[in-house]
């Protein structure tokens, strides 16, 4: 059973057992938020549920998520309205994540692409999702040793996530390919591009 906290007056966390936990939990809660509630914030293992105290009151918003269940997300084998992002796949470390898969690069490019993704949640930076699949197969560890400096636009492997940096910063995802697509965008409204429960698939540029 999931465990539920107080964030002060404004919020409720939900500690998950497991990230699919927290998918299941999350699609229930975005699928009937009640009136005060603000924000439904995914993460690894937990659900954070912000409200207006002065719409909601706190024991409501928990008595609210209690009597919700969970909506197992449908398997992603169909990319129906998928998000299209172009890559090419040229990444700085696809040769050494080929290489940990003993697979060939083209047959690490073919995984990518056939695989649908789903944004599980956004973190370490504005518009950075971390996107998960069905498929265990292209599970990689993070590199050793981060680089100072990854460029906006690569598209990493870390663990079972892949992901897409959306501005320069320091990274140690295994980077196989980059995109141009703006994955933030401050005036737009969301201004992240991936946000949670976005169905993804990569296709490979021309």
């Amino acid at each position: 059973m999931t465990t539920l906290r107080a964030v002060g007056d404004r919020a409720v966390i939900v500690d998950c057992a497991d990230l699919e936990a927290v998918l299941a939990l999350h699609a229930a809660l975005a699928a009937s938020p009640p009136d005060g509630v603000i924000d439904l914030v995914p993460a690894a293992r937990t659900v954070l549920v912000t409200f207006d105290p002065s719409i909601l009151a706190g024991d409501r918003v928990a008595g609210w998520i209690r009597s919700t269940p969970p909506v197992r997300p449908g398997a992603l084998g169909d990319a129906g309205d998928a998000l299209v992002l172009d890559v090419e796949y040229s990444g700085e470390d696809l040769g050494e994540v080929a290489s940990l898969l003993s697979l060939t690069e083209r047959e690490v490019v073919d995984l990518h692409t056939a695989s649908v993704w789903r944004v599980a949640f956004v973190g370490f930076a504005p518009g950075f999702g971390y996107l998960v699949t069905d498929s265990t197969r292209l599970a990689v560890p993070r590199r050793s040793s981060p680089r100072t400096s990854v460029p906006a636009g690569a598209v990493g492997l870390a663990g079972e996530y892949t992901g897409v940096y959306p501005r320069s910063s320091p990274g140690g995802w295994q980077l196989i390919g980059r995109t141009d697509a703006p994955l933030w965008n401050a005036d737009a409204s969301p201004p992240a591009l991936l946000t949670p429960g976005r169905v993804v698939c990569f296709r490979e540029a021309s």
